[in-house]
């Protein structure tokens, strides 16, 4: 995630070294959206992850919008998308009939539009959900979601080279995963958190304020 942000703030977007950069970068976002799915399972109190992801979407707001645009507006970060996303898982795992599932999903699809990896961190999430016990399945769903993050960049801002990392997060996540709650150490859980803004706020800085 830092290397692809400082790609987008500093490195040339048609060189080899920005290609490599974003590749690098553009793994973070299907692997956020799986441990969000994860975390919902093994959390102990889903109400406190809401409320958390809730307060750090809004404190890091102004940061990414900064980072992004130089200016303050409704531009939110990937937290708020995993927000929603977990909204989302919570509605499906919920009593509603399959309607209702499937029409708040695609509400929260349409919120995310606002946010950093927009509809598709949203399905990512919700796919690592509904499938988890069907690990083959689960699988072979989030490839084709990469997929067609891939072509949909191709084919409509000339992007879907900077969108190659996804591909690849398929063999990554299904071998290297044990499917295990992470640590719980303070540390371990408090430091994406703290990170997230205060990268963006110093890119901003360096970008913006200290160079111009």
């Amino acid at each position: 995630m830092l290397i692809d942000h400082i790609a987008w703030l500093f490195v040339n977007p048609f060189s080899e070294k920005a290609f490599l950069m974003h590749f690098i970068g553009r793994l973070t976002g299907p692997v956020m959206a799986v441990f969000l799915a994860e975390g919902y399972i093994h959390t102990r109190d889903v109400n406190k992850y809401t409320l958390r992801l809730a307060a750090f979407a809004v404190i890091s707001w102004p940061c990414f919008s900064l980072m992004e645009y130089n200016a303050v507006g409704p531009h939110f970060g990937v937290i708020y998308t995993l927000l929603l996303s977990l909204i989302a898982i919570r509605v499906c795992d919920s009593d509603q009939n399959i309607a209702v599932k499937a029409a708040a999903v695609l509400f929260f699809c349409i919120l995310s539009i606002y946010g950093d990896w927009p509809v598709f961190g949203v399905l990512y999430a919700v796919n690592a959900f509904i499938f988890y016990e069907r690990k083959v399945v689960r699988w072979v769903i989030h490839a084709v979601i990469s997929l067609s993050v891939f072509l949909f960049f191709g084919f409509t801002i000339g992007g879907a080279g900077f969108q190659l990392g996804t591909l690849i997060t398929v063999p990554l996540l299904a071998l290297f995963y044990n499917g295990e709650s992470g640590s719980k150490k303070p540390f371990h859980k408090w430091f994406f958190y703290v990170f997230y803004p205060l990268h963006m706020l110093v890119l901003w800085f360096l970008k913006y304020v200290y160079l111009s």
